[in-house]
């Protein structure tokens, strides 16, 4: 996989993140982090696009929905929307992987 040299924000998709209460800062701790990526081809018409499940650098889930974007020959996440997760999507995201982790 292509290395990631950061974010790809504009007006566009900067209020579409944060409408959900998501800052800026908190969508790339989650990032930082272990985030679990997931292939989102019911949306992926135009473009490939991503789900990323991770945490920010307070603890919350956090559901991204994400492209990758080439500039100036640099790999970038381009965030499209953001929100936290709802407390039973929490735990379904974690039985899920507890069973992955089993097999």
């Amino acid at each position: 996989m292509t290395a990631i040299a950061g974010f790809d924000w504009d007006e566009g998709n900067r209020g579409k993140c944060q409408r959900h209460g998501v800052s800026i800062e908190a969508l790339e701790e989650v990032f930082r982090g272990e985030v679990s990526v997931f292939p989102d081809p019911a949306h992926s018409a135009g473009e490939t696009r991503f789900k990323g499940i991770g945490r920010t650098g307070e603890g919350r889930h956090a559901l991204v929905v994400f492209t990758l974007r080439e500039r100036a020959g640099k790999m970038l996440i381009r965030p499209i929307s953001a929100r936290y997760m709802h407390r039973k999507e929490v735990e379904h995201y974690e039985r899920e992987a507890a069973h992955a982790g089993q097999r």
